[in-house]
């Protein structure tokens, strides 16, 4: 019996350092060397501190900003902590109460807007936390920000224009725009045009 303990207990704190330690600890250095800015949470620097992540999506309510798409997350929404959807599904009574009442809200921020709102606008993502929405979204909400801020429709057109992205490598996904880049890019062109 002596001979098998040893053996196997020599096998398990090798193979727990190898895949525990050693491993990790590997393709941590590989991924800050090769991908820093992802590596370290893509996060978005203000004057030196972070203010969100190009991965998580943030609450924007003030009609200065551009909506993103709504988090099914608890307690609060764009919790990264409880990551995910809501998995109510088509006929589920409450998807249709939320999606009204969305609708209610974006309808009273904008009464102007006969615009049929987009679905990114109303529904969740998958994981609650897309920090991204459409051009038609942000195309539904240009009017209301530039008329808030005063500014002209084709100079927040034209801002939401170069913030879209294409579809990854021309391929995948639909083309996006990064609600909490395009809100900065924003306040930057909001700066610029005061006296």
């Amino acid at each position: 019996m002596k001979t098998l303990i040893r053996p196997a207990l020599t096998l398990f704190v090798l193979l727990s350092m190898m895949t525990g330690l050693m491993y990790p600890l590997l393709v941590t250095g590989i991924s800050q060397a090769l991908f820093p800015v992802q590596a370290a949470g893509s996060l978005i620097l203000r004057d030196g501190q972070p203010i969100g992540s190009k991965l998580i999506g943030q609450n924007f309510t003030d009609p200065n900003y551009f909506r993103g798409r709504p988090s099914a997350t608890a307690p609060q929404p764009y919790n990264a902590a409880a990551s995910g959807g809501s998995n109510l599904g088509p006929l589920n009574p409450a998807l249709k109460e939320a999606v009204e009442s969305r609708v209610k809200i974006l309808r009273e921020a904008d009464p102007d807007n006969p615009a049929p709102i987009p679905v990114d606008l109303v529904t969740t993502s998958a994981s609650g936390l897309d920090p991204h929405i459409s051009p038609a979204a942000a195309e539904y909400q240009t009017a209301r920000v530039a008329r808030v801020r005063g500014l002209s429709p084709d100079a927040v057109r034209t801002l939401v224009m170069q913030q879209t992205k294409d579809r990854e490598w021309g391929v995948f996904g639909e083309p996006r725009v990064n609600v909490l880049e395009l809100n900065l890019a924003l306040d930057a062109l909001t700066a610029k045009t005061r006296p």
